[in-house]
């Protein structure tokens, strides 16, 4: 399943916090978490920010961890932040999902494009 949403004037640093916190709420844990910045060309004082999460859960008890989502993020503070988020629906229930949609649209439905 694929989720994907654009948001304006939000600070692509606020939404990779919060989507870390949301999903680390429903049990999964880290893999991956990276966050880059770059200057815009020609305007050396405006930035884009690139930010990847990977998270990870067991599918059984006492087996290694599987990645179960995958959440990019690119965008500017003054502009368009979007947002993909790669889930896999056999490791990361229906349930969890709805309530990641949920926390997410409570804090940011209002700067949904």
């Amino acid at each position: 399943m694929q989720i994907r949403k654009t948001y304006k004037d939000v600070k692509p640093e606020l939404l990779y916090d919060e989507i870390r916190d949301f999903v680390l709420k429903q049990g999964a844990t880290i893999g991956e978490a990276k966050l880059e910045t770059y200057s815009l060309p020609g305007n050396s004082s405006s930035f884009i920010s690139r930010g990847t999460l990977t998270f990870k859960t067991q599918s059984e008890p006492g087996k290694t961890e599987k990645e179960c989502l995958r959440a990019h993020i690119v965008g500017s503070a003054r502009g368009e932040t979007k947002m993909m988020l790669d889930i896999d629906e056999q490791l990361f229930s229906q349930e969890k999902v709805s309530a990641l949609k949920e926390d997410l649209d409570f804090i940011f439905s209002s700067y949904e494009v």
